[in-house]
């Protein structure tokens, strides 16, 4: 008869096996594993730290727990991830939103608040969706546009906006770049793929989850941003605004790209590690 876990006992063993495992964060990951498959909070938990575990719990938390030491990232195996407030669905559709794209959000804010009500917004791969919605949902009277080259991403992007309510409000269309793009716009934003296929062997094992489509920018890493920031100009509004994200080691030379390409009132700024993470250009 096998012996019976209380919940405690077994948060403390899948912390143990993520920590052997070189999961980061060990003990956060096997909390949310655990909410995720009991339906709890991670705050009832603590509550129920006696409860004994009965074996149809525990079985597909094991499933679970075998993927996440295997290298899947979390986000997929709950299904959602937070961005900016808000829970957005999220799995091998589209690259898992990093916590500096929720920065980029925040810049974009303080950027156009003051801006008319009616700005025109563009989303370019836009993937899950997180930075078009997030903007629709602060600007109730923004115009939004998202597009990706993959369907994939597309189909979840639009189950966002279902979920949030704003399937009346973002258009979704599938592009590569501003191939298909026809209007203009006061603010195209873009967190675009810019990692160097050298540096492959570099990634955590659980970005290699996320799509390639998503990840490789070409052989240096900043191709895809350099043609968005040659067609750009054609779908801006006269001083309207370019925001980029970008690679590490990518901010001089993208910078200079700009100036060659006649943006002006270009900014740097820095993510909350100190990486020069983002580029904000106007043009026109």
């Amino acid at each position: 008869m096998t012996k019976k876990m209380t919940l405690l006992e077994v948060l403390q063993s899948t912390t143990a096996y993520f920590t052997n495992h070189k999961i980061e964060n060990p003990r956060l990951n096997a909390e949310q594993l655990l909410a995720h498959t009991l339906r709890l909070s991670r705050m009832d938990l603590y509550l129920e730290f006696e409860r004994n575990l009965a074996e149809n719990e525990l079985g597909p938390l094991r499933d679970l727990v075998k993927r996440r030491g295997q290298g899947e990232p979390l986000q997929h195996l709950l299904g959602t991830v937070e961005f900016c407030g808000h829970t957005f669905a999220i799995d091998k559709r589209a690259m898992v939103p990093r916590p500096e794209t929720e920065e980029l959000v925040e810049l974009l804010l303080a950027e156009i608040s003051g801006q008319k009500s009616e700005i025109r917004i563009l989303d370019v791969g836009t993937g899950s969706g997180v930075i078009g919605l997030s903007l629709a949902v602060k600007f109730p009277q923004a115009n939004v546009c998202a597009i990706d080259i993959s369907e994939d991403a597309l189909s979840l992007a639009r189950e966002n906006a279902a979920q949030l309510r704003l399937s009346e409000r973002v258009r979704f269309q599938k592009s590569d770049l501003l191939e298909n793009v026809s209007e203009r716009f006061d603010l195209i934003v873009a967190n675009l793929p810019y990692i160097s296929m050298q540096d492959r062997h570099l990634l955590a094992r659980e970005v290699l989850h996320d799509p390639e489509v998503a990840l490789f920018g070409g052989s240096s890493g900043d191709e895809l941003v350099r043609e968005l920031i040659e067609q750009a100009p054609a779908h801006l509004e006269p001083g309207g605004l370019l925001a980029l994200e970008i690679g590490l080691g990518q901010a001089e030379g993208l910078s200079h790209f700009l100036r060659q390409k006649n943006y002006h009132d270009i900014e740097l700024k820095k993510d909350y590690s100190g990486i020069s993470r983002f580029l904000l250009a106007r043009y026109g």
